[in-house]
């Protein structure tokens, strides 16, 4: 084995958005192009000789090729082990447990999460830091001007390795380990929930279905649920990951889990249903007839905390990211600990979780966790709910109903307008910015405007600042409309709206969601001219 130095030509636009760099599969595939982008990964940390790096994916087209081209980069660079997942795959969430319990630098993710796969769809790269979460901007940023100045990268000649065998094996001076993917993650999981309680459960006849949508999560389902708790066999369904996912996005939500829903929905549906992603980093909550909003999760995931051993002593802190509803803003009040607004995009919960200011974290996007890793993660929310429900003997229809009554009910939608010109989304932004000066304390249709901004975070731990990172119309009773451009698709821009509205009155939690946020929508429509900008006359996806 010799290693080579590949005389190479910079890409232009391989820059990281929210969660790393994503193109479809087409551009991965160009000569060099994945290259470039891992080198200057490795350019960005340094000397790499002697650390310890994590490699997996969610087993997407494209993910077995990627690995063998970033074990022999890795190998070119010194590294002295490689921890790669059982052929190829690695959730997201479990990646991030095992570069913390392993004890290494760093991970790299290969996947587009909740994008669609196959050859036509798309595929993500992104590095993990030694804490287990994804970069942060200061990394991201140098990063991306590597891949604008590259002009070299460095890589072994050695061949493929056998991905499907654990063990172990050699590239120049590096070790490869290929270890379970299940194996640390189902323990972690184990220290934090009663899974004794749980395997009681489903002894008692409780009955589930788990999608996991022919993505990442359905080996950790199957080992977990299936395996470890007991659940019947066939509780987990579309359980195998295909590098297509079935022909299905695999974004869990009620549109693309529609299967889910309607079995949910039918006269005789299980006691409870749940979906993950294609990394299995994002989480579908539903009971009989109704599906929990990820921030009405959150929130009720905060307020029964003591339920699981691991959370027992209570919660530091909560952080939710802005465009999330501000159902959990009310737990934390009740507990008296603080809540965290941030921007989209889970490293910026990073540093809150490092520096103990938070247990707690969601966002709207169907994505939530703890500091037990430095990611959100699908399986845990799916766990939490388990021993929730396993621990008060109620149904989830019961304990949403029960928490609306407690804390009010937060109305709130999602409404996305995707691969939308990116000239003209970016002037409906525009337009939306120039009207926010003179919008504070108008009157809108039976709603006065409180605060109208361009959302500006500053990191509370070493006060870094992120700015315009989504716009804010707050209503004096609570209600919101937020705007903000997508970070994760691959083609052209997407536009997402989010509405919200609180309701205190018990009397009014039998609403539905769009007829009760109909007023905001209409409001949000002409403040921005929403659907002459975009061309569209409704979302193509409202969750």
């Amino acid at each position: 084995m010799t290693i080579h130095t590949v005389n190479t030509t910079a890409f232009a636009g391989q820059r990281p958005g929210t969660s790393g760099l994503r193109k479809k599969v087409g551009e991965f595939q160009q000569p060099a192009y994945l290259e470039n982008f891992v080198q200057s990964i490795f350019n960005t940390l340094g000397d790499c000789a002697g650390q310890t790096l994590v490699l997996g994916g969610d087993g997407r087209y494209f993910n077995r090729h990627a690995i063998q081209v970033i074990l022999r980069m890795a190998a070119a660079h010194g590294f002295a082990r490689v921890l790669v997942g059982q052929g190829g795959i690695l959730s997201t969430p479990a990646l991030s447990c095992v570069v913390r319990k392993r004890g290494a630098s760093g991970g790299i993710v290969l996947s587009a999460s909740h994008n669609p796969g196959g050859p036509d769809g798309d595929f993500g790269i992104k590095y993990n830091i030694a804490n287990g979460g994804p970069a942060p901007e200061k990394v991201t940023d140098a990063i991306y001007e590597q891949t604008r100045v590259l002009s070299q990268y460095r890589t072994s000649d050695a061949g493929d390795l056998d991905l499907d065998a654990i063990g172990s094996a050699r590239i120049e001076q590096m070790d490869v380990e290929v270890i379970d993917p299940v194996a640390d993650y189902a323990a972690l999981m184990g220290e934090l929930f009663d899974f004794g309680a749980i395997r009681a459960l489903f002894a008692r006849g409780f009955t589930m279905r788990f999608d996991g949508m022919h993505a990442v999560s359905g080996p950790y389902a199957h080992a977990i649920l299936e395996g470890l708790l007991g659940a019947p066999a066939g509780t987990v369904i579309n359980g195998t990951p295909l590098e297509d996912f079935g022909g299905h996005h695999p974004d869990p939500n009620p549109v693309n889990a529609a299967e889910l829903v309607a079995l949910m929905s039918a006269p005789d549906a299980p006691d409870f249903g749940a979906a993950s992603d294609g990394d299995a980093d994002r989480n579908m909550i539903v009971g009989r007839g109704i599906a929990v909003t990820p921030s009405d999760s959150l929130a009720i995931i905060a307020a029964n905390a003591t339920v699981a051993p691991g959370y027992r002593g209570g919660i530091k802190g909560i952080a939710r990211s802005m465009p999330t509803s501000t159902a959990p803003d009310r737990v934390a009040q009740a507990l008296k600990v603080p809540c965290y607004e941030t921007p989209t995009g889970w490293k910026y919960f990073g540093n809150l979780m490092d520096a103990g200011m938070v247990t707690l974290c969601g966002e709207e996007s169907y994505g939530t966790g703890s500091n037990h890793i430095r990611e959100k993660d699908g399986l845990w929310a799916v766990l939490f709910w388990l021993n929730l429900l396993a621990a008060s003997g109620k149904s989830v229809d019961t304990l949403v109903r029960e928490h609306w009554a407690r804390f009010g009910r937060n109305y709130y939608s999602r409404h996305d307008y995707e691969a939308v010109e990116s000239k003209a989304a970016e002037e409906l932004m525009t337009h939306l910015r120039e009207q926010l000066p003179a919008l504070a304390g108008q009157a809108i249709d039976g709603y006065t405007v409180d605060v109208a901004d361009d959302f500006v975070y500053k990191d509370p731990v070493d006060g870094s600042i992120a700015g315009k990172q989504g716009v804010r119309i707050v209503m004096t009773d609570g209600s919101r409309i937020v705007f903000r451009l997508s970070g994760t698709g691959t083609e052209g821009a997407t536009i997402r709206l989010y509405l919200e509205r609180y309701e205190r009155d018990a009397a009014m939690h039998d609403i539905p969601a769009q007829e009760a946020l109909a007023g905001l929508a209409a409001i949000a429509d002409r403040l921005a001219g929403l659907h002459q900008r975009t061309g569209r006359d409704r979302p193509t996806v409202t969750t």
